[in-house]
């Protein structure tokens, strides 16, 4: 397990995670839709996470939901990087009733987020323009480069599950163990 703490004004984080896990997780970021949505990303993903947040959810989620991605973020990228004998690549196509969301990814050390998922107003109590915020802080600080394209739904809900579960499973299949791509890129390093 690796572990990482930032605090600030808004929030007080402390992350640890196991990239090559089961999938365990003890998730408590004071906002419950996004505790919910981390729960199936570490089962999804193998990842196991320990996550304690306190934010200012008295004015909204907006600190918590973003900083917990930032940080999050970071851990995957001090886990991955430099990157030897993983896969690199990795996609899912995750389909959950009517909602399919189709996530590609790189472990590219450069990056870069495509979200393609159009969603207004809430799940709950939950601001679903927050996901696109969680995803950006996500991705910035895991250094990746990921496409997160909703290719069909109605149920907002869904929507979200499955993009958080297509994220996890891509991230697993690119962090897959394989010897005999050594460091997988022409360049020699990542």
């Amino acid at each position: 397990m690796i572990s990482k703490s930032r605090k600030t004004k808004e929030t007080d984080i402390t992350i640890s995670i196991d990239l090559h896990g089961t999938g365990k997780s003890s998730i408590n970021t004071g906002v419950g839709f996004l505790d919910h949505m981390l729960e199936s990303f570490s089962k999804h993903s193998l990842i196991d996470m320990n996550i304690e947040c306190t934010g200012d959810t008295h004015i909204d989620d907006h600190h918590s939901v973003e900083d917990v991605g930032i940080v999050l973020g970071a851990l995957v990228a001090e886990a991955i990087y430099p990157v030897k004998n993983m896969e690199r690549f990795g996609s899912a196509n995750i389909v959950m009733d009517e909602a399919c969301v189709s996530c590609d990814l790189d472990l590219s050390n450069r990056p870069y987020l495509v979200y393609e998922v159009e969603l207004e107003g809430k799940v709950g109590s939950f601001d679903t323009e927050l996901v696109e915020e969680f995803f950006r802080a996500f991705v910035l600080n895991a250094k990746i480069s990921a496409h997160i394209v909703a290719l069909r739904g109605r149920n907002k809900h869904h929507i979200i599950e499955a993009s958080f579960k297509s994220l996890a499973v891509a991230i697993r299949r690119a962090t897959a163990e394989n010897k005999r791509v050594g460091i997988p890129s022409t360049k020699d390093v990542l």
